[in-house]
C-alpha cells in the first residue's frame, strides 16, 4: 500500500512519530512535503510558536511530543545521537550525565554534557540544557566508549574509567575537587585499574596523580595502583590536586599534605557528600 504525501508539516511530523522518528531536517521536510524553502520555514515557525518543535541547530528540528509539552522539548538524550550525525562530529555523552547513567547518584546533573571535537555554544532545550566540552583528539579514545541505548535509539557514552579523568580534565564544568571527589566515591566499584592504565597515556601526567592519589585516598588502592605503575615509566613533576588561578597569590596557604607517593600537593583536603 502506497502511503499518502503528508499535507501539512504537522501531518508530517505525525507520520515521523508513527515511524518511531522524533527528528528531521529541512531538506527531509521540504522533500516530503514538495513545498518551497520559505514555505517550510514559515510553517516550522508557526509550530515552533505553539512549543510543537524545537531547533537547536540550524536546519535540524525535534518534534515536541504531548508528554514533553510542560518541559518544552524531549530530554537530549532521546535525540544528541542524530543531532551531532546531523553535525558530522564525533561525539560522546560524558562527566556528569556520563557518571549518571553508571550509577552515581550523590550529585544533581544540572546540564546534559557532551564532548566533541568541534567547539559549539550551549543549546537551551526546553528545560534542558546541552553544554559542550572540546577535546581534539575523540578518535584516540573509540575503545573507551560505549552505545548506550534510549527510548528512541542510542547515545555513546564515556566508559566509567573516561568519566573518571574527564572529571579531572574539565573539573570546572563539574564543580570542582568536593564534586569530583563525590562522584568518584559512587564510581570507584566500576573502574578497572587496567582500563584506567590504558587511559593514562592519553591523558596529561597530572590527570594521573589527581586521579590516583584521589582514589587511593578513598580506598581504592586496586584501581590506583596501575596508574602508578604507569607514572614510575620515567621521572614526573609535583602538581597540585586543585591548580590555583594565576591571578592568585602564587605562595597561597600552607599544603595540608604533599603525597610523596603520587607527587600531589594538596592544599585542602577533599570532602565527600554523603
Amino acid at each position: 500500500m502506497v502511503q499518502n504525501e503528508p499535507s501539512s508539516l504537522q501531518d508530517y511530523l505525525l507520520r515521523l512519530q508513527s515511524e518511531g522518528r522524533i527528528t528531521f531536517t529541512r531538506p527531509e521536510a521540504i522533500q516530503a512535503l514538495n513545498v518551497s524553502d520559505a514555505a517550510f520555514l514559515k510553517a516550522a515557525e508557526r509550530l515552533q510558536k505553539r512549543k510543537l518543535l524545537l531547533n537547536p541547530k540550524h536546519g535540524f528540528y525535534v518534534i515536541v511530543s504531548p508528554q514533553y509539552l510542560s518541559w518544552g522539548a524531549p530530554p537530549p538524550s532521546s535525540y544528541i545521537d542524530d543531532l551531532m550525525h546531523h553535525e558530522q562530529r564525533p561525539y560522546y555523552v560524558g562527566l556528569l550525565k556520563a557518571a549518571e547513567l553508571h550509577g552515581a547518584t550523590h550529585h544533581a546533573v544540572m546540564e546534559f554534557q557532551v564532548v566533541t571535537d568541534r567547539q559549539f555554544r550551549r543549546i537551551k532545550a526546553g528545560r534542558s540544557i546541552i553544554a559542550f566540552y572540546y577535546r581534539k583528539d575523540l578518535k584516540i579514545l573509540e575503545r573507551h566508549l560505549s552505545p548506550h541505548k534510549t527510548d528512541t535509539g542510542r547515545m555513546t557514552v564515556s566508559s566509567p574509567e573516561l568519566t573518571a579523568f574527564d572529571l579531572l580534565r574539565y573539573a570546572h564544568a563539574v564543580g570542582g575537587i568536593d564534586a569530583i571527589a563525590t562522584v568518584l566515591s559512587d564510581l570507584k566499584e566500576k573502574l578497572e585499574g587496567q582500563k584506567l592504565a590504558q587511559l593514562a597515556p592519553l591523558m596529561e601526567r597530572a590527570y594521573v596523580q589527581r586521579l590516583g592519589y584521589l582514589l587511593e585516598r578513598m580506598g581504592c588502592g586496586h584501581a590506583a595502583s596501575p596508574l602508578h605503575d604507569y607514572l614510575l615509566t620515567k621521572p614526573w613533576p609535583w602538581s597540585e590536586l586543585q591548580p590555583r588561578a594565576r591571578a592568585q597569590d602564587e605562595k597561597g596557604p600552607e599544603p595540608v599534605e604533599r603525597n610523596e607517593r603520587w607527587r600531589v600537593i594538596v592544599h585542602r583536603h577533599p570532602e565527600i557528600d554523603e
